[in-house]
């Protein structure tokens, strides 16, 4: 069966641009989590956000694309373009039709869209761009990618939430075995304006506290709710055997994968610590792996006291009590909607590659250490070469994801 191998990581996240920007960042605990900036904050039960802050969209983005595209379109580009510069191929070697892209989107461009909807309210409709047409849509990251690369093979979008990252990268794993060459996957999001805020706020899981130290505390005795955020990550995934005949650098195997879908909500928690668990369990099976094998777990780490406990059952149900390490660097960087996801599986390839697990920075009051080997304080020396990404999405979606480094 065709291995699908990652030669090209790209990150945009609040903490840091480029992946080794990040990952450097996240050894020293830099936190992407502030009071919000782009807009007036200060009527809103929740301020904090992990924001990109860094990024000019004129020295990435061509300016064609400038007045069509939202935030998360001009980060996408921009992770997109580092992920192929770091897998260090050659499109052109590479038919059309054997490459393409699969992204993840919660919703779509909510900034763009917020100022067209006002254009149209206060000026009327002869001021709405005809970019609206498709810079909201969710999938329009999959096609400004595909257009600017000229990727006409394999191209889709996925909508599940934070657990749709990983469902991207699982499709893209398909397309190799279905005979594509190379495929970006991940997602890169943002939904930080002020109609997606008060969406954010809708659904009653956001912390409502104004310190960025203490805010976003999973798997915490303080936990309050998660602190959302803006970036993500995308991956050159290339078919094994093409990688290796172009001599290109392999940061790992995406080697196991499994997705199910929770019991109805009056279920209660523990109906959705099982379907978590079969996701894990499933995944684990896909790749051929005891529990046993995987050295660390990057949770979903949700920052609510019931779905924290569901995942600590979960885990704890496959790997036994603290039967393996469990991180949740994004801490530093607050959920970041379908971008979460990619980005700790990026995060776990770099991991593995440097023997360090990065740490779940801020936690304080432990709240399941009966259950979960949970990685606080400081980053902690590891010799794992496998790790499982966890991702859960509201309305219940769970999926699961194993990745090899490069050592296997």
């Amino acid at each position: 069966m065709t291995a699908a191998v990652v030669t090209g990581i790209g990150i945009a996240a609040p903490n840091g641009l480029g992946a080794e920007a990040y990952w450097e960042a996240l050894l020293r605990g830099d936190n992407g989590v502030a009071p919000l900036s782009r807009y007036d904050t200060s009527g809103y039960p929740a301020t904090l956000a992990g924001e990109v802050k860094d990024f000019v969209p004129e020295e990435h983005i061509p300016g064609r694309l400038l007045p069509q595209t939202d935030v998360m379109t001009r980060l996408s580009l921009a992770a997109a373009q580092w992920a192929l510069d770091d897998a260090d191929v050659d499109l052109d070697t590479v038919p059309a039709d054997r490459r393409g892209v699969v992204t993840a989107a919660t919703a779509g461009g909510y900034d763009f869209g917020q100022r067209e909807l006002q254009n149209l309210w206060s000026k009327g409709p002869k001021h709405v761009g005809a970019y609206q047409s498709f810079a909201w849509f969710y999938a329009v990251n999959t096609g400004q990618i595909g257009i600017r690369h000229n990727m006409r093979g394999p191209c889709a979008a996925v909508v599940a939430d934070h657990a749709g990252g990983l469902d991207a990268m699982a499709q893209g794993r398909r397309s190799l075995r279905k005979g594509a060459r190379l495929m970006l996957a991940g997602a890169v999001d943002s939904s930080l304006s002020p109609f997606a805020w008060a969406g954010h706020l809708a659904g009653g899981r956001v912390a409502r506290g104004d310190d960025p130290q203490r805010a976003y505390l999973p798997f915490d005795e303080d936990a309050g709710g998660h602190v959302p955020g803006e970036g993500g990550a995308f991956l050159v995934l290339e078919d094994g055997s093409a990688a290796a005949e172009r001599g290109a650098r392999v940061h790992g195997e995406i080697a196991g994968y499994a997705a199910t879908f929770d019991p109805r909500p009056e279920r209660g928690a523990a109906a959705c610590s099982t379907g978590l668990e079969r996701a894990i369990r499933g995944a684990l099976t896909d790749a051929g792996i005891a529990p046993d094998q995987v050295g660390v777990v990057f949770a979903d780490a949700a920052g609510t006291a019931d779905l924290d406990r569901a995942e600590a059952d979960a885990l704890s149900a496959v790997f036994g009590p603290r039967g393996v390490p469990v991180t949740a660097p994004k801490t530093l960087t607050g959920r970041l909607c379908s971008g979460g996801a990619p980005l700790d599986v990026a995060t776990a390839l770099l991991a593995l590659r440097e023997g360090v697990l990065p740490h779940t920075a801020h936690i304080t009051k432990p709240a399941f250490g009966d259950r979960l080997d949970l990685v606080t304080g400081e980053p902690r020396a590891t010799r794992a070469d496998t790790a499982l990404v966890v991702a859960r999405g509201h309305g219940g979606f769970n999926s699961a994801l194993v990745v090899r480094g490069t050592a296997c």
